[in-house]
């Protein structure tokens, strides 16, 4: 599809994160985002199953209308394409043409979810190691792990069977706006999703059925595999100015958005920190990851674009240690009598910690174990009467996660695989300039950090290119 060089049209680029939605217009002519607008989803909520995680599918959905909706209508009247990334490993289940509704004036269309459960992240505890290991091996180079979308499905299928029984499609969130938009009868999801759901082989680009099915696995509700990058389909209606008929690319990873939007140089690592923390770089062109994996690696290999890999250290600690800090600050506050809101906290934390400008104090932040260490904990240690500052403790917090990603992947590791410069990313880095001093302390290479550095923004670029 040829874009028109007379004047601008602009790509809607779209993040789901685990947290917040973030919308982008990028001019195609350009390469820039000359629009975006961010929105808290405030979408946690409760369950009554151990470890769970889930948030509510409907909240998410609506800030992400608000965000459309901020951007200037003349601007999306003019998009010719729309980019969708989001969370991965996560799950949802809707049920075909019944799963979302349309609704509006002659002028504005949305749709809002229905028939749909709540969305199982991919920082749902439910799964044990226990559990895990009860489950049939994958063809797979990627461990299995909990939150993953399959295994969710196994765990389903023992506990909650007449949950599966009421829908008829599974995707991600991300995937699930795609097929809203196109009106899919089904569901499509690129092998960057797939790989992130478990028992999916990214060199046939298959699920496992055999595996599955003698396991009595529901394939019925796994979703049509599609090369990363290309289109799922077009808008179904006209959706707040952008009109009917516009291409829709199949949903993709957000780390392998991210990247595409900041990894100028085959010879970058891309180091982003928002809820979790992943390290990053390419790997040489050809490379297959070993069919077995290592369970107790840290680094994983995720399919990129058009074949190709990334190498990940992908931690499940990152800006989400913070915000149990801050929790944890807050909670005791309150016991003591004060209310104070995490807001007005947290930068009185990092003005603390900025005069602070070194430490002894030694954190492992932890607390939410990793993948390739599921019974891992947070530790404090080298305690003493002059280090239990606000200072001191955040500092401390701070490094702390830069540590722990830089011992899953470390920097000879780097410098071995050609790397030249570390590009810096994410919210938690945007907000945090004593997590920038120690990034910067953390690596024996350049760090930079790139404008408009974000999933939103390199999924936007995808689809621009795919339009191309």
């Amino acid at each position: 599809m040829a874009l028109s060089t007379c004047s601008s049209n602009y790509v809607l680029g779209i993040d789901l994160g685990t947290t917040s939605v973030k919308v982008v217009l990028l001019d195609t002519l350009s390469r820039t985002a000359t629009e975006s607008h961010c929105l808290p989803t405030e979408a946690d909520t409760g369950s009554n199953v151990t470890n769970a995680k889930e948030q509510n599918p409907e909240r998410i959905i609506d800030t992400l209308n608000k965000c459309v909706t901020s951007l200037p209508r003349e601007k999306l009247q003019k998009v010719v394409g729309i980019g969708v990334s989001g969370q991965m490993h996560g799950i949802v289940f809707w049920r075909a043409n019944t799963g979302g509704e349309w609704f509006g004036t002659d002028s504005v269309h949305m749709f809002k979810p229905k028939d749909i459960c709540q969305l199982i992240t991919w920082q749902d505890g439910r799964c044990s190691s226990d559990f895990l290991t009860s489950l049939p091996q994958p063809n797979s180079h990627i461990n299995l792990a909990t939150g993953f979308g399959c295994a969710t499905i196994f765990w389903l299928l023992k506990h909650r069977p007449e949950l599966l029984s009421e829908f008829n499609v599974a995707g991600t969130i991300h995937d699930y706006v795609v097929s809203m938009l196109c009106a899919s009868k089904g569901c499509s999801i690129s092998a960057q999703n797939a790989a992130s759901w478990g028992y999916f082989n990214t060199v046939t680009h298959q699920w496992n059925l055999d595996i599955l099915r003698e396991a009595g696995f529901p394939v019925h509700l796994l979703p049509e595999p599609v090369e990363s990058g290309t289109f799922a389909g077009h808008t179904c209606s006209e959706w707040h100015g952008v009109p009917a008929n516009t291409p829709v690319g199949a949903a993709l990873g957000d780390l392998q958005c991210s990247v595409y939007s900041s990894m100028t140089n085959k010879t970058d690592a891309v180091l982003n920190i928002s809820t979790s923390a992943q390290l990053t770089f390419a790997m040489p062109a050809g490379f297959t990851p070993a069919c077995v994996p290592d369970a107790l690696s840290p680094i994983s290999y995720f399919p990129y674009f058009n074949g190709s890999y990334l190498a990940v250290a992908a931690s499940l600690n990152g800006g989400n240690v913070m915000a149990n800090f801050v929790g944890m600050l807050t909670g005791w506050m309150k016991e003591l009598g004060v209310e104070i809101s995490e807001s007005s906290i947290y930068p009185q934390l990092i003005q603390a910690a900025q005069a602070q400008l070194n430490t002894d104090l030694r954190v492992i932040p932890t607390v939410l174990g990793e993948r390739h260490a599921a019974s891992s904990q947070g530790q404090v240690s080298n305690i003493s009467p002059w280090n239990l500052s606000l200072g001191h403790v955040t500092r401390a917090l701070c490094r702390g996660v830069l540590d722990n990603l830089v011992s899953m992947m470390p920097s000879q590791k780097l410098l071995e695989a050609g790397v030249e410069r570390v590009v810096a990313s994410g919210s938690a880095l945007g907000r945090n300039e004593v997590l920038k001093q120690e990034v910067e302390k953390a690596f024996p290479l350049p760090v930079v950090y790139g404008k408009d550095v974000d999933s939103a923004v390199g999924v936007a670029m995808v689809c621009s290119d795919g339009l191309n």
